[in-house]
């Protein structure tokens, strides 16, 4: 009895030999197969057609290649072995592909063997080869491959192991995600062995027929059989469309269902009452964007409600979401309750005290004298602070004073107390674990609403994927006075002498009465902190390219620019190893004017707000991703004034790491550039590895193709669910999200 909670050694009998051990264990251990249902569940990676010889066009040396080809010149050669000094053979063949020809030798110890190697590599036989491409004068080789024949006349192959290894393949060969010790065919056997002895009923149907007839999917064996041994590539799209769904429906059902449960928490209205928003609205010195109104008013509506807001609020950097934010959070204490701003850096809990104070005013002075009758307190809790400061920051919140509650993670830590916690607001939320998020949310008596921000833009599918039992509220609009940035890639390697007028163009800026950051990707030559270099590239194999020795570090730059080409400006350094004080201490300076020059990390990467500051200098920009550097981007331009961004590299042209460079260089729409992030790199990269949820369990989704698909099975999901909530009439379907949902990565997303 084989199901798909089968020890995986079960189906793996037939690989015997010496070496069946071995490839028993690589796929185990090597591949993590450890069931008959992770076997059949590791889909192939391509196909090749067997009736067709191989499209092969550009080659170089050492690469890994498999190939159906023909033999189109078979030869026995003798020729006299130089050590023994008897007679020795070989066979040299050319092996035809759809273009380059390739050269095989295969040495033999005897005549006989010489014979049986002409007979299996014949003129005009056709196989399937798997070796390294090597080059040998003009004349394309393959070292040593291994190969599997084809039949001459079409019947059974007259080889058992062959007849084994293409038993159930039809037009098309399966290749497989390998490790090493395996060739494709050692899983193709063991597939091809588990389906012929699965039990009647495996694998279990969970898409109900009516859903698989609306949506013209195969059932689940059907699905299972064309993946794995289909006979044209229609089966191949048909059987990948069924698992796309399948698991696109559980997702979005799980899903769903949290939007359901979320509901069904309760929490307590918060419907304002006081003066706080309405005096903070008549000072405003702006006009609030129609953006900015609209999503004031559907996070008011959510507020009022009796169950938890639950919203993620997206917006290009600058586009004003903090005001956002902040109206919400005075809204809360108007209600009477406190609201908590969770940053994910010092300088930026920091800058947001400061400019969220500056804001309120007198507002900010709430029981103090000279202070608003309307007002509050504003407090600030980081893991820098004095004992004293903290002391009084943790006696504020716990009493209530302190209405507006500012920090990092020290905000998480246990001895700290709420009188009553009934909003959390995340700034740049992907720097946060659900857990992080869910240590602050637990800290209420009742459920908190919930507002996570996100300056990094996520196309509508990701959003849903990702954070599905979220509400998600887009900014589009930029508030008036944002200015448009020139964003220039300069190529060390192509213009050396471009670096020259990166710095001149800065001194033309100071000299203008403007400031300008200086980024690099480590703070001193001797170390490197960990997470300063956030990218390294890969080449067209996916083998990770070593970075340089010596990349800009921060401590260098700052002397170099001093003594020389800045020599004469007022040039300061900020990273993330200075010391709180030190660093404030620099902020402010460099807000006040008082520096022209910052050279840093990205410790500016997000919220930093300096309108003053017209140019971005990022140096080693390939170190960077297509993200990061649209937030950086976005320091510059927020005074009214025209921004400057350049990109210096001494990255090759034509590689991948110019491709980011060029792409963020061409448009400065951060949605654009999300998605050619999301192309370049997966979803998973972009949102942050620590973002424990649905998109680290995707295995066939993929946001940006499946869209027409993740919007069909949300749609499903409604239905379903609609129909009946706890879908007791799919029972296979409802142990599909009972699974998921009980899985770690739905663990901690149950507390985001």
């Amino acid at each position: 009895m084989i199901t798909l909670d089968s020890p995986v050694e079960a189906v793996l009998g037939d690989l015997s030999g010496r070496s069946g051990s071995g490839k028993r264990k690589a796929i185990v251990e090597g591949l993590g197969l450890r069931t008959v249902g992770d076997l059949l569940r590791h889909f192939p990676r391509r196909y090749l057609e067997t009736g067709r010889l191989t499209r092969v066009r550009e080659l170089r040396p050492g690469q890994m290649l498999t190939v159906v080809g023909e033999i189109t010149h078979s030869q026995v050669k003798t020729y006299t072995d130089r050590r023994s000094g008897r007679p020795a053979y070989r066979l040299e063949t050319v092996l035809h592909t759809d273009g380059a020809d390739l050269g095989i030798t295969f040495f033999a110890k005897n005549q006989g063997t010489a014979g049986w190697f002409g007979r299996t590599y014949a003129e005009g036989r056709r196989g399937l080869f798997v070796g390294q491409v090597s080059k040998f004068g003009r004349q394309w080789q393959l070292t040593n491959p291994r190969a599997v024949m084809f039949a001459e006349d079409g019947s059974d192959a007259e080889d058992p192991d062959t007849v084994a290894i293409l038993q159930g393949t039809s037009g098309l060969y399966p290749l497989y995600p390998l490790t090493k010790g395996l060739d494709s065919w050692d899983l193709q056997r063991a597939v091809t062995f588990a389906r012929t002895v699965l039990d009647e009923g495996q694998p279990p149907e969970v898409l109900p027929a009516d859903v698989r007839e609306r949506h013209r999917l195969p059932d689940a064996r059907t699905a299972l059989d064309w993946i794995h041994a289909p006979a044209d590539a229609e089966q191949v799209s048909a059987a990948r469309r069924h698992y796309r769904f399948t698991e696109a429906l559980v997702t979005q059902l799980v899903l769903a269902r949290r939007r359901a449960a979320v509901r069904s928490l309760g929490a307590q209205a918060r419907t304002g009452g006081g003066g706080l928003l309405e005096a903070f609205d008549q000072r405003l010195p702006f006009t609030l964007t129609e953006g900015q109104r609209a999503i004031g008013e559907e996070i008011a509506d959510d507020l009022a409600r009796p169950w938890p807001m639950n919203r993620l609020l997206q917006g290009e950097v600058g586009s004003g979401k903090t005001i956002v934010a902040l109206r919400a959070m005075l809204r809360v204490v108007d209600s009477g309750g406190q609201a908590a701003l969770l940053a994910p850096t010092e300088v930026l809990a920091q800058q947001h005290h400061r400019s969220i104070t500056a804001m309120l005013g007198d507002l900010a002075q709430g029981g103090m004298l000279g202070g608003a009758e309307d007002g509050t307190t504003v407090a600030l809790l980081t893991g820098s602070q004095s004992k004293a400061q903290r002391q009084q920051s943790l006696l504020d919140i716990v009493t209530g004073d302190a209405g507006l509650v500012i920090g990092t993670h020290a905000l998480l830590q246990e001895h700290v107390e709420f009188a009553d916690l009934g909003l959390v607001v995340v700034d740049e939320q992907h720097r946060f674990g659900v857990e992080q998020r869910a240590a602050l949310t637990d800290k209420a008596g009742t459920p908190p609403h919930v507002l996570v921000m996100t300056a990094t833009p996520i196309p509508r599918t990701v959003a849903m994927t990702v954070f599905g039992d979220l509400e998600v509220s887009t900014l589009t609009e930029l508030p008036a006075g944002r200015a448009p940035i020139q964003t220039t890639v300069v190529p060390l390697h192509e213009q050396p002498g471009w670096v020259t007028r990166v710095w001149e163009r800065v001194r033309e800026e100071v000299e203008a009465g403007r400031q300008a950051y200086v980024l690099c990707p480590r703070i001193s030559d001797d170390d490197t902190e960990p997470g300063e270099i956030p990218v390294v590239d890969y080449d067209d194999e996916g083998n990770p390219i070593t970075p340089p020795a010596t990349l800009a570090a921060v401590e260098q730059m700052t002397t170099e620019l001093t003594l020389g080409d800045l020599n004469g400006l007022r040039v300061a350094m900020l990273h993330g190893r200075l010391p709180a004080d030190d660093k404030d201490r620099t902020m402010r300076a460099f807000a006040a004017g008082e520096i022209d020059v910052l050279v840093c990390t990205t410790v500016i990467e997000v919220g930093v707000d300096v309108g003053n500051a017209t140019t971005m200098v990022v140096l080693d920009a390939d170190r960077f991703g297509i993200s990061q550097l649209h937030q950086l981007r976005g320091r510059v331009g927020r005074g009214g004034h025209p921004g400057l961004c350049l990109l210096v590299t001494s990255a090759e042209a034509e590689t991948p790491a110019r491709e980011r460079l060029a792409a963020v260089a061409a448009t400065t729409d951060g949605f654009e550039l999300s998605r050619v992030d999301l192309e370049l790199r997966r979803e998973g990269d972009v949102l942050g590895a620590s973002q424990h949820g649905f998109r680290s369990s995707l295995q066939d989704l993929r946001v940006l193709r499946d869209e027409e698909t993740i919007l069909a099975a949300r749609e499903e999901a409604e239905r379903l669910l609609e129909a009946d909530p706890q879908l007791g009439s799919a029972a296979e379907l409802e142990a599909a999200v009972l699974a998921l949902e009980v899985s770690v990565e739905s663990e901690f997303m149950e507390k985001s």
